[in-house]
């Protein structure tokens, strides 16, 4: 079924105000058990070890705010690309920049989950 690509958009959003606000019951859903997240220092996380440094207060999101977002609508598939500023508290050292993203999502038993993610630190 084509036509999700804002769908996918409005979710991913809502999942980054998620990681700013420490929603952990919205990651849970939005976030796949299976995810690989690769943050802009290269540093790879899973489901629970994202959601663990930001409930054990090691990486704190305190803003992420998407811009530019694309969506490419592969039926089951959606990969998203845009910028995004984050805004992080990382071993209590307070950080900000921007990231070009590449973000994909795909649908499991009728859910949107986020299997991917992909950050690339923009030039300051």
């Amino acid at each position: 079924m084509a036509g999700n690509g804002q769908t996918i958009i409005d979710l991913d959003a809502k999942r980054m105000k998620a990681m700013a606000a420490k929603d952990v019951s919205t990651l849970e859903a939005v976030l796949a058990d299976d995810l690989i997240y690769t943050h802009s220092s290269a540093r790879l996380d899973t489901k629970r070890s994202l959601i663990e440094a930001m409930v054990k207060g090691t990486t704190v999101y305190t803003g992420v705010e998407p811009s530019d977002v694309k969506a490419q609508d592969l039926d089951d598939t959606v990969v998203l690309t845009g910028i995004a500023h984050i805004e992080i508290v990382s071993n209590g050292t307070p950080n900000a920049f921007g990231v070009r993203f590449t973000d994909v999502y795909t649908r499991r038993d009728d859910c949107w989950q986020m299997v991917t993610w992909q950050s690339t630190r923009l030039p300051a």
